[in-house]
């Protein structure tokens, strides 16, 4: 059409047909059609976990999500920061309607969660460790928590500190210090607000704690919901590391957390 200078015939077929998932390539030999990327839908939810490897562990992660949430509007983004082939495979047939699969170059834990956060379309995000598993339905308790008045994150699991942010021990709750990574929930809006997970955070442990003071920081709470229906299975990253190389990565993030929040006692709940 272009080359009969029908020019508007034209741009309402690309149109049309970008509408159907397609985009019209030019190149001097002629026009092709590819896929076209289609922005997902906003969405209620956002069921997240990031990907290291194990893709066993991500099958059994994702089953049970689809399964116990069929109910609630819902896309589950699969941050692959593994570089690992086999994972990329597994996650390319796993593609649906509801279920994405967000490739990146391999990077530090928290650089991972912020290229998820950045690539999530709902306005509150459930961040899982993949060794999980649910084992019912996880989202409508942490949406009620959430709902309420200054609660900024809501978890299963959390801990407490006694007068100092040095030290910090399990807690039952409902109102925690901090909320471990296991599974937690919150809005994306506060959490990009806050810059997101601390991205010289390469290993995983203490980041949900630092991640934790952020929000709470802003005046919000951070709850645990009592009894939530996960089963908790091996932790793949802290069993792949030797004892001594976990230690020193935990010290290091340790020291970063309270040379940021050492001195705002004012946090702690007790």
């Amino acid at each position: 059409m272009r080359q009969e200078h029908d020019f508007a015939g034209a741009d309402a077929i690309r149109e049309q047909l970008r509408a159907g998932g397609w985009e019209v390539v030019d190149s001097p030999a002629g026009s092709s059609l590819t896929a076209a990327e289609v922005e997902p839908p906003a969405r209620r939810l956002t069921m997240m976990t990031v990907l290291h490897g194990w893709a066993d562990d991500a099958e059994r992660w994702l089953g049970s999500v689809l399964r116990h949430h069929a109910t609630h509007d819902l896309e589950v983004l699969l941050v692959d920061n593994s570089g690992d082939a086999a994972v990329a495979a597994w996650g390319v047939y796993r593609r649906s309607d509801v279920v994405r699969l967000l490739p990146i170059e391999p990077r530090g834990f928290g650089a991972a969660v912020n290229a998820g956060l950045k690539a999530a379309r709902g306005e509150v995000v459930v961040l899982f460790d993949p060794g999980t598993e649910a084992t019912g339905d996880l989202a409508t308790p942490l949406l009620e928590m959430l709902g309420r008045p200054g609660v900024g994150i809501a978890a299963a699991y959390g801990v407490r500190g006694v007068g100092t942010v040095k030290h910090f021990h399990d807690h039952p709750g409902p109102e925690v210090d901090a909320v471990e990574g296991y599974c937690m929930a919150f809005r994306r809006a506060d959490a990009l607000e806050v810059g997101g997970f601390d991205e010289k955070f390469k290993y995983y442990r203490i980041a949900d704690f630092e991640f934790s003071f952020r929000i709470r920081s802003t005046g919000k709470r951070a709850m645990v919901v009592a009894g939530l229906p996960l089963r908790k299975h091996e932790h793949r990253l802290w069993e792949a590391q030797p004892e001594e190389e976990r230690e020193r990565l935990s010290k290091k993030n340790f020291y970063r957390f309270l040379d940021r929040w050492g001195k705002r006692t004012d946090l702690l709940v007790d």
